[in-house]
């Protein structure tokens, strides 16, 4: 029973991208100079969140598990990786960065989740809540950008659908096969890690600058307050 459950948490974690696409499609274009301020604050909020995730759930798990040259080589690697699918995508004339991150930071936490699960359930149910907390601003970032990249709001939809998808089959292969591999999952949150610092850097943080408009960079700050607390919470 608890792996049904486990995968129905999962999935839920995942569902919450798409009802921040959902409301991203209801927010409408960001055509006005309060909306802009919004959809600025949410991506710095997104982009706040991303940098909690990296300092407190896949760096650590790697500086526990990894030596340093493994922790060092798989961090290098996720950023020199995602450099390089950036750079195509932009001589491409397409920019999917918030989607990528999404994707980066979802999938190896939900691993996680599954390992944890195997373990300990409420420990378990505690890291979903913190993932569902994490995916619904990315959700709502990565529809706009997918709609930017001239999607239709039913494929940008379907897309962050298909997302949710990865959800229960990321835990449910950390539940069966990585709870007593350890390293495994932490070369893949150190991987993840590099490649989503590169992507906050190089993408997000400066969509989330608004000039002469100092409050939307307050969103990195609370987003990462949301994933400190969500360590803390966690122990």
């Amino acid at each position: 029973m608890n792996v049904y459950i486990m995968l129905l948490i999962a999935w839920g974690a995942g569902l919450m991208a798409v009802f921040g696409g959902f409301l991203a499609h209801v927010e409408g274009k960001a055509n006005t100079a309060v909306k802009k301020e919004f959809v600025h604050g949410v991506t710095a909020f997104g982009g706040g969140i991303l940098m909690a995730a990296v300092a407190f759930a896949l760096v650590p798990e790697g500086m526990k598990e990894l030596n340093a040259w493994q922790l060092t080589g798989l961090f290098a690697a996720g950023g020199v990786t995602f450099c390089l699918v950036d750079a195509w995508l932009q001589k491409h004339e397409g920019n999917v960065s918030q989607f990528m991150a999404m994707v980066l930071d979802f999938v190896p936490e939900a691993v996680s989740l599954g390992a944890v699960f195997a373990v300990n359930p409420k420990m378990g149910i505690l890291l979903a809540i913190f993932i569902a907390a994490q995916n619904f601003p990315e959700g709502f970032n990565a529809y706009r950008e997918l709609k930017t990249a001239k999607l239709t709001t039913k494929s940008a939809l379907l897309g962050l659908l298909g997302v949710s998808f990865f959800g229960p089959l990321a835990a449910i292969m950390g539940y069966w096969w990585l709870s007593d591999a350890p390293q495994i999952t932490a070369m893949i949150m150190s991987f993840a890690a590099g490649g989503i610092l590169y992507l906050v850097f190089q993408d997000i943080a400066p969509q989330a600058k608004m000039r002469r408009h100092w409050m939307p960079a307050l969103g990195a700050v609370f987003g990462f307050i949301i994933g400190m607390l969500s360590k803390q919470l966690m122990g």
